[in-house]
């Protein structure tokens, strides 16, 4: 069990936002079925998942304008509705997607120790949406639309780092938490950071909505859910 004192070297807390804060994977089946009809027992998790991964593959750009696309995309190639009106619904579903049940309480208690810092591959338009959601608890955000790039590209972590350091904080300063073993923690780990896996899909069999790695990279520290992490580094809620 990880103590408060094996975080007291750290002064930043960087955030994956999508998969880590917010529960997408839940909005994506969400939407799928509402806009489709169709029921797990007649369409599941895992061909949904496969499918959306794919479409955002060939549309990767900025997410508040191309998941009209993505959605398409999986529907055609699922065989649903992919009129435009479905693929608007899509669309708008992606900027309401909501956070983790455990994510505003334990990044409430995580800002009072640490500075809290948003690194998400959503670009500003969502970002925005989604840290409304979280109630607004970040100290700084860096977005694809600052970065130009999307993770795991090292260039997106050297724009952070640089960022960071104008306000007077090194790498070793920096704990990096993230759900994906693609976008973040591997490359992260790579890069020199110390990196903090929350296991969101713990006990759940596959990828879901996230890349697939052939090897998972062994974290620093390692939780099931965000209030996990909280309730390490600063104790259990009162």
């Amino acid at each position: 069990m990880s103590s408060a004192a094996s975080f007291s070297n750290f002064k930043v807390l960087t955030f994956d936002v999508v998969g880590t804060l917010i529960d997408f994977e839940t909005g994506v089946l969400a939407a799928v079925r509402r806009i489709s009809g169709k029921s797990p027992a007649e369409l599941s998790d895992d061909k949904i998942f496969e499918s959306y991964k794919r479409g955002r593959d060939k549309h990767y750009e900025r997410s508040s304008e191309v998941m009209f696309h993505v959605y398409r995309y999986l529907a055609k190639e699922l065989g649903l509705p992919a009129e435009d009106a479905s693929c608007d619904m899509f669309q708008l579903a992606v900027l309401r997607w909501g956070p983790f049940s455990d994510s505003v309480e334990a990044l409430k208690r995580l800002r009072t120790k640490f500075r809290l810092v948003a690194m998400t591959n959503a670009d500003r338009v969502a970002l925005s949406c989604y840290a409304h959601a979280l109630g607004d608890p970040f100290d700084d955000t860096v977005c694809a639309d600052d970065t130009g790039v999307a993770k795991p590209n090292p260039e997106f972590f050297a724009y952070n780092k640089g960022r960071q350091s104008a306000f007077g904080y090194k790498q070793s300063d920096i704990l990096h938490v993230a759900q994906s073993q693609y976008h973040d923690i591997g490359i992260a780990r790579k890069l020199g950071y110390k990196v903090c896996w929350i296991e969101r899909r713990q006990g759940i069999a596959g990828f879901g909505g996230t890349p697939a790695v052939e090897t998972l990279t062994k974290p620093d520290f390692h939780f099931p859910t965000l209030k996990a992490l909280a309730d390490a580094a600063i104790g259990p809620a009162a």
